[in-house]
């Protein structure tokens, strides 16, 4: 089986397992999407435990009563910022593998997106690595079920790198981690008033990437 052929399975796999994912209320209206995004700025800024909904909504322009029409909790909108976040970034890393000719292309494309990609949605990041606590168990096995497809998405790619000799690595489950770890730190030191660009920062994690796994 080709390396975009065990991607595919996997990640597939992966979306049968997480059947039992939370119904999710319609975000698809113009209104949900500016409750999303004041939530965003108003966890990134104050932290999810002290903005409250009367802070999402005005932000959104919007009376407190207008945040429950979409949204049950302000829990609800945290959960569907983490769930979406992780939609976006396993739909981007298996589009980026299949898209490449060799595992080692793979790799270098996945590390470069995923890591620029932390830069440029930096805030929406940190808020779902560090707010990630205040979700309610439902809504983090959720959430869960979508990382351990993302991390499939990368192992899949070092076992085919190892398989056709093109990496040397001996314990892929730890590699994969330490890969996508690097990665996800992105979202931690960044800041836009730096001198390095997203797009430099995915480059330069792509050649990192691929020197962890060619190290001898």
């Amino acid at each position: 089986m080709s390396t975009t052929a065990r991607v595919s399975a996997s990640a597939a796999a992966g979306a049968d397992r997480g059947a039992a994912t939370p119904t999710a209320p319609d975000t698809g209206s113009d209104t949900a999407h500016r409750l999303l995004e004041a939530a965003a700025e108003a966890f990134a800024d104050r932290g999810f435990h002290a903005t409250t909904t009367r802070d999402i909504a005005s932000r959104a322009g919007l009376s407190p009563a207008g945040v429950y029409v979409h949204f049950s909790s302000k829990e609800e909108l945290l959960y569907q910022l983490s769930r979406e976040g992780h939609e976006a970034a396993r739909d981007m890393l298996v589009h980026a593998s299949e898209a490449a000719g060799s595992p080692t292309e793979a790799l270098r494309a996945i590390m470069s997106t995923f890591s620029r990609w932390h830069a440029e949605h930096f805030r929406v990041a940190r808020i779902v690595q560090y707010e990630f606590g205040n979700l309610t168990g439902e809504h983090r096995d959720a959430v869960l079920r979508l990382r351990k497809q993302i991390d499939a998405v990368v192992r899949d790619v070092v076992t085919a790198g190892v398989a056709s000799g093109e990496f040397t690595v001996e314990d892929v489950p730890d590699t994969t981690l330490a890969l996508m770890s690097m990665a996800v730190d992105v979202a931690r030191w960044y800041d836009p008033e730096i001198k390095r660009t997203p797009a430099a920062i995915g480059e330069a994690y792509a050649d990192l990437g691929i020197r962890l796994v060619t190290a001898r």
